[in-house]
Formats: structure tokens, sequence, C-alpha cells
């Protein structure tokens, strides 16, 4: 049964150019060992969102240099300009001298959001070289941040302490923590994010946390500031609803409630 709201979204996801889509795929399962669900393109992931009956998706864009945050840009204005149902970010890098002018052009293209993935995009997300980004972007963008990887956090470009230290420093900054704000690193999101002013997304973690954490971060965490994201081409947006569903032992209307939160993010 379907409830009444606004508008069903996953907050995570990503769609390549054709062209690469294969390349990045083959990149992706030889980092994670994880074989992707999906093609990797926009056309694609339509089609697992129909399935799943999602009205929208955020397709993340990052650029892994900086050479490459125009080309990564350009493709997220694109994206969002060809596709209705889809909500794409763009990126920034702290190697990139001329940010503000990106910043600049992705909000005159309506684009909502920038996507962070310290441990891809090779920086530390405490370079202090991002702190005027984050001070020119915060009141006109989202920021989408990868968090947490197996090793320690102090060894981690990203990790849950870095992210609330961001956060400490600007509490204007609308922050989505991505994996529940630590992957593998639950039990320091749990220290640092989980009960503050910071938005937390499901991706990629119900085949990995275990039920203590998954359970201890839901009781701690306002559930208004729980988003949905699948992670797709690495998962199935139909096949991580029904495990969130499942082990988090929330009802139909608890997971609408739980796919229309990120509408606050996009009014």
């Amino acid at each position: 049964m379907r409830y009444l709201h606004p508008m069903r979204i996953d907050v995570h996801t990503h769609a390549f150019h054709p062209q690469i889509a294969h390349k990045v795929l083959a990149q992706l399962e030889a980092h994670y060992a994880i074989h992707p669900v999906g093609l990797g393109t926009a056309e694609d992931l339509l089609i697992h969102m129909r399935r799943a009956d999602l009205d929208k998706a955020v397709v993340l864009c990052a650029a892994t240099n900086p050479a490459q945050v125009i080309p990564a840009n350009a493709y997220a204005i694109e994206l969002q300009r060809s596709y209705p149902e889809l909500i794409a970010f763009g990126t920034i890098h702290p190697g990139f001298a001329d940010w503000d002018a990106q910043l600049a052009s992705l909000k005159a293209a309506g684009i909502p959001g920038l996507k962070l993935h310290p441990d891809f995009q090779g920086f530390w997300l405490n370079d202090p070289r991002l702190l005027p980004m984050f001070e020119a972007a915060q009141d006109d963008f989202i920021f989408m941040v990868h968090i947490g990887d197996r090793l320690p956090p102090q060894q981690n470009p990203s990790c849950p302490y870095k992210l609330a230290a961001i956060l400490d420093e600007f509490p204007r900054l609308r922050v989505i923590g991505a994996h529940l704000g630590g992957y593998m690193q639950w039990e320091h999101s749990l220290k640092a994010l989980a009960g503050r002013d910071v938005w937390l997304d499901t991706s990629s973690c119900m085949d990995a946390i275990g039920t203590v954490e998954l359970h201890a971060i839901l009781r701690v965490h306002p559930r208004e500031r729980l988003l949905f994201g699948s992670d797709y081409p690495l998962f199935d947006p139909l096949v991580e609803y029904r495990r969130l569903q499942q082990r988090a032992r929330f009802s139909d209307a608890d997971m609408d409630a739980l796919l229309s939160n990120a509408r606050h993010l996009f009014v």
C-alpha cells in the first residue's frame, strides 16, 4: 500500500557517460569486489528507479583529479537538463583553482548539490583548501560527502570525526553523510555524527553493517534526517529498499516517510 507523500527519492546513485560506463564499472568492481547490478547509464538507472517505484534520484558526479572538475560539472548539468527524474550533483576539488567560477556556473544551471569523495578524489576531508569552498557554497548547495573505509579513522581521508569538525566550523552547512556517516566506521559515526544536524543516507550499508550498530544509529539519529540511498549501479534500489525495511524493521509507512525525507532538501 502506498501512503501519500510528495516524493520518493533515492539520494545516492551514479550514472556515467555511455562511452565510459563500462570502464568505470570495471574499476568499481575491482576496487569494491562487488559486481555492479546495472549498466551505470542514466537510461538504465531510470529502469531500476521505476522498478523500485521511485520518483526521483540524485545522481552524483565527482572529479578524481582537478582536470576533471569542468567536464564532470558539464555532465551533471547535461544530466539534469536531459532527465526530469534526475537531480544532479556537481563537484569541486581543492586542487582546482577556479572553483568559484564553477560554483557560479552550477548555481546558474540549477544544480543543487556537490559531491565530495576524498578517498577517490585524492585529498583529505580536513584539507584547509576546502574551507573557503565550504564558506562560499554553504547557502547555495547541499554537500554529499563520502565517509569511511576499512582503514582506521586517523588513516582514512574521510571519517566521521573529520566531518564533525567541519559541521562545528560551518553550522549552516547542509551535509549528507554517505553510508550512515561512515562506511565500516559506524561505531565512530554513532559517536561523532548520530543525533547531529546532518543527514545520513543508507547507501552501501545493508549488506555490511551489523544489526547492533544499525539499530544503535537508528535509535539516536532523528528519523527525519535519515535518507534512502541505493548506491546504484553497485546495488539495486528495489533490493536495497527491501533490505533496509527488513533489517530496520520499518513498516511500509516508515519507508514511505523515509524516502520522502529528502524533499526538504530540494524545495
